[in-house]
């Protein structure tokens, strides 16, 4: 088996298709619909951030409660949401890079409920869509058409038609027969509501005296950090960065974002090249900042998680040399000279 077929095992077949033919792919014709129902949901919600701010400045001795629910905040982020989107919808039922039993399911089922991204299955078909189509008018969030669509705009917008079509043909089978997610799917705008409301407010509005607009607030923006901490990996993940995998592809890998959106979602030139591997990233959380890596090998560790798929070292090297960015640059230069030396 060559270099290339071993490495193409390590991929599902769903992956491997290449989109759409040229001309549909590069489509002009397409005019955007407005959702004006969701440009004003959006609006609403990002105005917190302006009355958080207007809260502290009319009422400065809040500062100390703003601070403390900061840090709840954080650390329910961390601990909770952020696990739920990468650890749950990403790697687990996105790219079944590895298996976990119902306790843990259910935690991820919850965890994602509090990002406030739709339900599981919905997540997941766009984002199988957006890995075989990405750059594409089939792609969700196609990054070709800017920051703006690729972070947020595509939210506000009606779908491409060719991301209703592929979108109908993207193999689901094993979503719908997992009960936690048609569990979570039937149930999801009562698990978002106690998720993303009821619990970040009820406990510092009841435990620590914090007035209950206060405590509102906080949530609002810690769900705005959770929403465009996501969106940034549909963006700046597939704009800015190097590609030491495959020069050939979209995304990137950062150097920036990644130091504080700590989950490892942005070693996504890797993670677009071996879209099944569990850490998403070549070391791990070893060797890189990839908390879901760690939440999910200690998930392994006592017995929920299980059947990690992860890359071969000898696969990842051969891809480096054969397509990555810094060994196509050499073997570019070292045509060029040879061709000079030729003439």
């Amino acid at each position: 088996m060559s270099e290339e077929s071993e490495c193409e095992t390590q991929v599902e077949p769903q992956y491997l298709e290449k989109a759409v033919d040229e001309d549909f792919s590069q489509s002009k014709d397409y005019k955007m619909e407005i959702v004006w129902r969701n440009v004003i949901l959006q609006g609403l919600l990002h105005s917190i951030i302006f009355w958080q701010i207007y809260y502290l400045y009319r009422y400065p001795d809040e500062w100390p409660n703003f601070w403390k629910l900061l840090k709840a905040g954080s650390l329910y982020t961390i601990l909770f949401s952020s696990m739920g989107v990468t650890a749950g919808a990403h790697r687990l039922w996105s790219h079944k890079s590895y298996k976990a039993k119902v306790p843990l399911r259910v935690y991820l089922a919850l965890a994602f409920a509090s990002c406030g991204q739709d339900d599981i299955l919905t997540w997941a078909r766009d984002h199988r869509v957006h890995h075989k189509y990405s750059e594409t008018d089939a792609d969700p969030h196609n990054a070709s058409r800017g920051f703006f669509f690729s972070h947020q705009g595509w939210l506000l917008v009606k779908k491409h038609p060719a991301v209703k079509e592929k979108g109908k043909n993207v193999d689901l089978s094993d979503l719908y027969a997992d009960p936690v997610v048609m569990w979570q799917r039937k149930y999801y705008f009562w698990l978002a509501m106690l998720t993303i409301v009821v619990i970040p407010v009820a406990f510092p509005y009841y435990y620590w005296n914090i007035p209950f607009w206060h405590c509102f607030m906080a949530s609002g923006v810690r769900l705005l950090l959770v929403l465009h901490g996501t969106w940034l990996v549909n963006s700046a993940a597939h704009l800015w960065g190097t590609k030491p995998y495959d020069n050939t592809i979209g995304p990137v890998e950062q150097n920036f974002w990644k130091i504080w959106v700590f989950t490892g979602e942005f070693y996504h030139n890797f993670h677009h090249t071996f879209p099944q591997d569990y850490k998403a990233s070549e070391w791990g959380w070893i060797g890189q900042l990839n908390s879901a890596a760690m939440f999910i090998e200690l998930m392994a560790m006592i017995g929920q998680a299980y059947d990690l798929k992860t890359t071969p070292r000898k696969i990842v090297l051969a891809r480096k040399s054969r397509t990555g960015q810094w060994f196509s640059d050499k073997k570019n230069k070292t045509s060029q000279q040879s061709e000079v030396k030729v003439d």
